[in-house]
Order: C-alpha cells, then sequence, then structure tokens
C-alpha cells in the first residue's frame, strides 16, 4: 500500500478507477494487484556464481510444493536460465494471450516462468542493457498468471547487478531474501556483498544456506569435509543473521540437475533431502 493509501480512509479498498483518480498508472495498479494475491515472496541470492543457487532455489520450491504449498518458482537469470533444465522443462513455451502468460505447471502446486521458455534456442544470447531487462522481469510478475500463491521464490543470476535490484524493486519491501553460499572463503567474501546489499535496499533477510557442504559418499552413505564446513554458520554468528541451514555435496543431486529430476521429489527419505526439509521450516513458519 502507498504512503497515500495509508492516510486515505478507504485504505487500499478502493476500485481501480479511484485508484487512477489518486494518481497511479494502470500498470502500477496491475503490479499492485497480482502481488496482493501472493503471500510470501522469497529472493535466492548469491555474490558467487556457481554455488549451486538454482538447485537450491528448485528444491525449496519442490519442498514447499510437497508441503501442500502453492508455489511459484520464477528464474529471473536472463542471460542463463537454469530452471528449465532443473525441472525437466526445457522445450515448455507459455500460452500467451494479449494481456498476460500463463506459467508452466510443473505439479498440481507449483508454477514456473522463466526466460528460458521464451528463447527459440539454447545457443541464443540475450544481450540486453539494465532498463530493458527490468522491464521484462516486470512483465515475468505484473503479465504472468500465477494466481493465489502461498510462495513465490525467485532465482536470480549471481551478483548485486540488475536482475536481484529490479526483483526486489518490483516485489516491494515485504519481500525477503536467501543466500546462499558454499564453505570457501572466496565464496564467504562474496556473501558478505550480498549482506549488505539487502541491507541497502531494505530488504529482510530470512537466512543464509551453506550448499555443497561436505561430501555425501553414494557407496556407504559417509560424509567427508571435501569443501570443509561450517563457514556459512560462522558467517551467520557473525552477522546476525538467521542460519538456515547446510546442503551436503551428494552426487545424485548433481545428477538430479543434470537429468533434470527434482532430487527432493525422488529421494525424499535421504540425508540430503532431510537437510532441505529443515532448511524451509523457518519459511513454512512464516505462513502458519
Amino acid at each position: 500500500m502507498s504512503e497515500s493509501c495509508k492516510s486515505c480512509s478507504q485504505q487500499g479498498g478502493c476500485t481501480s478507477e479511484q485508484q487512477e483518480a489518486c494518481g497511479k498508472k494502470p500498470e502500477d495498479i496491475e503490479l499492485e494487484n497480482r502481488l496482493s494475491r501472493i503471500k510470501h515472496k522469497i529472493v535466492v541470492l548469491s555474490g558467487k556464481g556457481g554455488v549451486g543457487k538454482s538447485t537450491v532455489s528448485a528444491n525449496i520450491a519442490v519442498s514447499l510444493a510437497n508441503a501442500g504449498k502453492r508455489v511459484g518458482l520464477l528464474d529471473v537469470d536472463v542471460h542463463g536460465p537454469s530452471i528449465p533444465r532443473l525441472l525437466s522443462l526445457k522445450g515448455q513455451q507459455p500460452q500467451v494471450d494479449q494481456d498476460s502468460m500463463e506459467p508452466i505447471q510443473w505439479s498440481k502446486n507449483l508454477w514456473v516462468m522463466s526466460m528460458g521458455f521464451l528463447l527459440p534456442s539454447d545457443s541464443d544470447a540475450v544481450i540486453w542493457r539494465g532498463p530493458v531487462k527490468m522491464g521484462v522481469i516486470r512483465q515475468f510478475i505484473q503479465n504472468v498468471s500465477w494466481g493465489d500463491l502461498d510462495y513465490l521464490i525467485v532465482d536470480c543470476p549471481p551478483g548485486t547487478g540488475d536482475e536481484p535490484l529490479s526483483a526486489l524493486q518490483l516485489l516491494g519491501k515485504d519481500s525477503k531474501a536467501v543466500i546462499v553460499t558454499t564453505p570457501q572463503l572466496l565464496a564467504i567474501d562474496d556473501v558478505r556483498r550480498s549482506i549488505t546489499f539487502c541491507k541497502q535496499v531494505e530488504t529482510p533477510i530470512l537466512g543464509l544456506v551453506e550448499n555443497m557442504s561436505g561430501f555425501v559418499c553414494p557407496e556407504c552413505g559417509a560424509e567427508h569435509k571435501v569443501f570443509n564446513t561450517g563457514a556459512g554458520e560462522k558467517l551467520s554468528l557473525e552477522t546476525g543473521i538467521n542460519y538456515l541451514g547446510r546442503i551436503p555435496f551428494d552426487p545424485d543431486m548433481a545428477r538430479a540437475g543434470d537429468e533434470g529430476f527434482s532430487y527432493v521429489k525422488v529421494y525424499p527419505e535421504s540425508e540430503t533431502a532431510k537437510f532441505v526439509q529443515k532448511i524451509i521450516e523457518p519459511m513454512l513458519a512464516l505462513d502458519a
């Protein structure tokens, strides 16, 4: 709700005509109406590439959907969309009419939208500057028929550039961030920048996830500290940010990404899936 609306006796209950009379543009009204039907907006960020952020986003979305929640998964990585491959949706095309797009339905509770659905081929390069990218991300939020959602999970490209900034600005100040890191100190340094970024744009951080934290042997199930563990937890203590948990490096999860199936759906009883389940508990608590 805008500042002008807060001082109005209608308190947001006015018609679109009345909103336009208050100076709101029709496209802003449409965006607000779309967002009003989404309870929780969670943006997944990382200052470092190669940390498995898209894999984490996909498994969080599937886990929430498996818990009975209505979930949207939005891939705003314009230059390198990964979600279609991760969920075996490559080649799918959304139904588009004059005013809206239908997201691709992955399961009865999960709907997906990605730039990857709109590219003619995998080899096509998207060469766009910031304002154009922001316009596309706005369309993905405003013009996609998400319907009523409990959660919208937004998978952003690494860094603190146009895409995450646009997503957070468009979603508004009731959105929250989840930051993904790996145990290496090099990744942790970049994650600090993501934390600073969220503070500067006044986005609350729901917590940190440490991905590829140790290695699960596919033969015996034992866990080995290949990349060390605990750096994410130490950073959370240092910064006062909630530590959501860690996900070990599991060869089956890597294979799931390559072959396009959901790890937590195929291996729901695995130790790694249990780690993911722990990570979504604070998110489920938002809807309690």
